[in-house]
């Protein structure tokens, strides 16, 4: 059965999340302003897949059902539209192709979990550049932001991630490869591993 937000019970349950990473080009260019503006996402920039959900499953029971939900998903593109502000947080948003909406659906059968607002029919792809930012200084932000392009503008995402949010960290818990109806030989692949926690060269 699918619930939604709080939790499933009284004791506090982490938060799983079905995550793509981008390019490290982009990644970098992310972190560095982050850096250079003082904010942060939720953990490292990512495309997400499902908004963050809560399940009484055991981790490793939750990896199996994520298996099962992602077999036989092929390997898709992203194509980067531009920035987008709500109140409190700006993001690149993503566009949403029948790929990527086909794949956040299926990512909704993976139970039992709680439901997030912006899955279903409200899901919007997007890279998180700032979170919880003052009503004050939005402005000020999207000043800065409105008018720079990131490096990368289109990328192929070749495997998924289950990542794990408990207590302010997020970890990395399963990495899920994707089919490629298109193998590139000797291309190094995009979006396939989780980008490194250290911080990006300026």
């Amino acid at each position: 059965m699918t619930l939604f937000l709080p939790a499933l019970d009284d004791a506090p349950s982490p938060l799983y999340s079905i995550v793509a990473w981008p390019p490290e080009a982009l990644d970098s260019w992310l972190r560095r302003l982050q850096d250079r503006l003082n904010v942060r996402g939720f953990g490292l920039p990512h495309l997400n897949v499902r908004a963050p959900f809560q399940t009484s499953l055991r981790s490793a029971e939750l990896v199996g059902v994520c298996r099962d939900a992602l077999r036989g998903q092929p390997a898709f593109d992203v194509q980067v539209r531009g920035w987008k502000q709500l109140p409190g947080v700006i993001f690149l948003e993503c566009e949403l192709s029948p790929e990527l909406r086909a794949l956040h659906d299926r990512t909704l059968s993976i139970e039992p979990s709680t439901r997030a607002r912006y899955d279903g029919p409200e899901y919007r792809p997007h890279l998180t550049l700032a979170l919880g930012v003052l009503k004050w200084a939005e402005p000020i932000l999207w000043e800065e932001l409105r008018d720079l392009t990131p490096p990368v503008t289109q990328f192929r995402v070749e495997a998924l991630s289950l990542t794990k949010e408990h207590r302010g960290e997020v970890q990395e818990l399963h990495t899920f490869p994707l089919l490629d109806p298109r193998p590139l030989p000797d291309t190094e692949p995009v979006g396939s591993a989780p980008p490194s926690a250290e911080p990006a060269p300026s």
